[in-house]
């Protein structure tokens, strides 16, 4: 890429000017008239060179000019054939000009064929216009990963939201990404919703009947269909019920306990009643998944494995990896990695989350040999995350370095309380998008614009809002999502860059009906929206390399008021020799906004 070729032609000019190796910044600056590119190598070099840093900034301005010294001959394939480079033969020959600013930045503007070039490429590439082979790796990354005793909320949102772009950009960089998730379905937790669900789902009231009876007589009881429920709203109502149950009754605590020692032993009827309550929850994550628009390639489920984490456990016991405790538990021995040490399996073999972790991690490198794996996870997982790699180092599952924790933001609705699933006080994915979904309806309503599927429009409105108003920030930032502020048409938002790109669309159509056919002259003078197109791959390379989708988006917004302005002040089809060209920067702007919404998870709607 060209801001790669321009950091190899620095650190060849920092070599001949003699100075030392210095890690440098080659960036795009904010405001573009500073170029298209800028530098601080000289404030830097500076320091090491004990000399004035627009002095080294105008020797090393010296030797990049001359490399960027371009003639007639050098001004045609301006894109580098496989295998090669811009910087042939000591010329930089998309530089057009190389500046000093400030106290010693270096500043470089490209030529006006370049970023035509570019330009043209996105055309050319289409829905591949990003897409670059930057890793040959297989990743695992494992996200959302909800609990099947209560529908999915907004503390799964930014997990699913996040977890899903990172793995779309990984993607486009050339990554064999595989999207899993664990399913924790088993124990006192998953217990608790079969004893709500034996409970209090008969359709007599009756709640002196116990499992086996259940087994006989399944249709006494309700299920979502004959309530007319969600069948994941069904299963949340009857966790809350069996949670509160236990707690309030000594009785059905000891018949939730029953169960659990039943469920161990593989009791055929306890388990029957396991996989029907399962079987609700499993129907519902799958509606909410359909609707966000994203997936899991794998899913692991808990009951498969969590033996195999205590057989690890009692293995590092025997090689004294781990230790045994006065008190009988299974602790780690994590001070050559200078971590706190943590509990592994409790004195009676109950086992913990990390016992089972262990297991399921070697069972992820055994059926796909991942180079890398991932867990997008909240923060508070860090130090669990970072104890769980250090016991599979020690166990001979992979390297500490082979696993990451891909960490992000709180996120909070404006105006709300603190969610409590068990209180039943939880706030539903579900109920977020159609509450999003609900102020773009009146938006729509109030514009009078005939549409021909206005719900199929309010939908991916409102999946755009929500989505980009959690991606636009840090991935790491805080946030209280707003859905009014999620939905303005005219602000740093979703539906106004799908507004854009649907804008753009409908130029082309017009042009199309017209006959006039986009073709970009790539003699032509480069506008200020072509140097913005033009960032895109590198935009995406950046995103890649950081994990952070918020590069993205920050661009898209970027380019989206780029073309706006423009497109304010330009006649497109004014009947001129022009017109095919401004085109071609109409249909470069919607292909780069429409890929770049994908890598989010955002659809374009035809209309708006």
């Amino acid at each position: 890429m060209i801001r790669e070729t321009i950091e190899q032609a620095i650190r060849a000019a920092l070599e001949e000017l003699g100075a030392p190796e210095v890690s440098f910044a080659v960036e795009r600056p904010g405001d573009m008239a500073h170029g298209d590119y800028a530098t601080n190598v000289a404030l830097v070099a500076a320091k090491k060179l004990g000399k004035n840093p627009r002095e080294v900034a105008e020797a090393i301005r010296e030797k990049l000019s001359r490399a960027a010294n371009h003639s007639s001959e050098k001004s045609s394939d301006l894109l580098p054939a496989e295998g090669q480079t811009f910087l042939q033969n000591g010329s930089l020959r998309f530089v057009d000009k190389v500046e000093i600013a400030g106290p010693g930045f270096i500043n470089f503007y490209l030529t006006d064929k370049a970023v035509n070039a570019a330009i043209e490429e996105s055309i050319t590439a289409g829905l591949a216009w990003g897409s670059a082979a930057r890793l040959k790796e297989r990743w695992l990354i494992e996200h959302t990963s909800p609990n099947p005793n209560k529908a999915m909320h907004i503390g799964h949102l930014r997990n699913n939201i996040t977890g899903m772009a990172i793995a779309n950009i990984a993607a486009v960089s050339g990554v064999e990404v595989i999207r899993d998730c664990i399913d924790n379905n088993r124990g006192i937790a998953i217990a608790k919703l079969m004893w709500g669900y034996l409970k209090f789902a008969r359709r007599d009231g009756a709640t002196d009947k116990d499992v086996a009876y259940w087994f006989a007589h399944q249709d006494e009881w309700n299920n979502p269909q004959t309530l007319g429920m969600r069948p994941d709203r069904f299963v949340d109502q009857l966790y809350v019920q069996g949670s509160e149950d236990y707690e309030h009754h000594t009785e059905s605590a000891s018949t939730v306990r029953a169960m659990v020692v039943a469920w161990e032993t593989g009791d055929s009827v306890v388990r029957a009643l396991w996989q029907t309550v399962l079987d609700y929850s499993y129907a519902g994550q799958a509606m909410t998944l359909e609707r966000l628009g994203n997936r899991w390639d794998h899913v692991w489920h808990e009951h498969e494995h969590y033996q195999d984490g205590k057989d690890l456990v009692e293995a590092g016991l025997q090689k004294g990896i781990f230790k045994k405790a006065d008190n009988g538990v299974a602790v780690t021995d994590l001070a050559a990695f200078n971590l706190p040490d943590t509990v592994l399996m409790k004195s009676d073999g109950t086992s913990l989350y990390i016992t089972q972790d262990l297991a399921l991690t070697r069972l992820k490198r055994e059926k796909f040999h991942p180079d890398r794996l991932f867990w997008v996870i909240g923060p508070e997982q860090s130090l669990a995350l970072k104890q769980l790699f250090a016991c599979c180092e020690q166990l001979g599952i992979g390297h500490f370095d082979d696993y990451t924790h891909i960490s992000y933001g709180y996120m909070s609705l404006k105006g709300e309380g603190k969610m409590s699933s068990r209180k039943g006080t939880v706030i539903y994915i579900d109920d977020v998008l159609d509450a999003v979904k609900d102020e773009v309806r009146t938006i729509l309503s109030a514009r009078e614009v005939s549409l021909r599927d206005p719900e199929q429009v309010a939908e991916q409105v409102a999946i755009g809002a929500v989505k980009f108003g959690i991606l636009k920030a840090g991935r790491t930032t805080d946030i209280a999502f707003d859905a009014a502020a999620a939905v303005d048409l005219r602000g740093d938002t979703g539906p106004y860059l799908q507004y854009t790109c649907v804008r753009a669309r409908s130029v082309l159509a017009r042009a199309h009906t017209e006959g006039i056919d986009p073709s970009l002259d790539t003699s032509a003078v480069a506008v200020p929206l072509g140097h913005v197109l033009r960032q895109y791959p590198e935009v995406v390379s950046l995103a890649f390399v950081e994990l952070e989708p918020s590069r993205i988006a920050s661009y898209l917004l970027e380019l989206a008021a780029a073309f706006n302005s423009w497109y304010a002040q330009v006649h497109i089809m004014d009947g001129t020799s022009a017109a095919a060209h401004k085109l071609a920067l109409t249909q470069a702007t919607a292909q780069t906004i429409e890929n770049g919404l994908a890598l989010l998870g955002i659809p374009v709607p035809e209309e708006m």
